[in-house]
């Protein structure tokens, strides 16, 4: 079985009520039908890539947050491992491993949904949302863990993750 590895980010930015996450609603593909869809009608989900040939994941973190979301962060701390098989719906339809590294990251720049135009083939429309209740909004089961430990780490981490 192949193996793919990706890593993504958690990026919050203070705001009036808490904290606020930085989401992206992917293009429709044929993956997100197995994803459960909110009543936006759209999958929500946290950017993320595969990781470069002789790049480490937290570098992939960072630009995949770039490329997909428009916004630049800063890394507070790797979160988790989250690993699953998919099968692929193009190609060859071979199951494959996969693992994604998510980190922290605190929100440093730019505009959200400032992607390239080239980005809109894999990336609908970038936003934030309110940090919490994200985990209901999400559409995938492990990003909605992976925000569930990022809520606990900014409630443990108070003072460090103001700064």
């Amino acid at each position: 079985m192949p193996k793919e590895i990706s890593a993504g980010g958690v990026v919050v930015r203070p705001a009036e009520k808490g904290w606020e996450v930085a989401v992206i609603e992917p293009q429709r593909e044929a993956n997100a039908k197995k994803a459960t869809e909110k009543q936006s009608g759209g999958v929500l989900a946290l950017p993320k890539g595969i990781v470069d040939p002789g790049e480490k994941p937290e570098h992939t973190a960072l630009r995949e947050v770039r490329e997909e979301t428009g916004i630049q962060g800063s890394i507070l701390t790797k979160l988790t491992n989250i690993k699953y098989v998919y099968v692929r719906t193009w190609g060859d339809k071979q199951r494959v491993f996969k693992i994604v590294s998510f980190y922290l990251l605190r929100y440093v720049s730019g505009i959200v949904d400032d992607v390239s135009p080239a980005m809109r083939i894999e990336v609908k429309k970038a936003l934030w949302i309110p940090l919490e209740g994200a985990e209901r909004k999400l559409s995938y089961r492990g990003e909605r863990d992976v925000i569930r430990l990022a809520q606990k780490w900014l409630e443990a981490h108070r003072e460090e993750a103001h700064q």
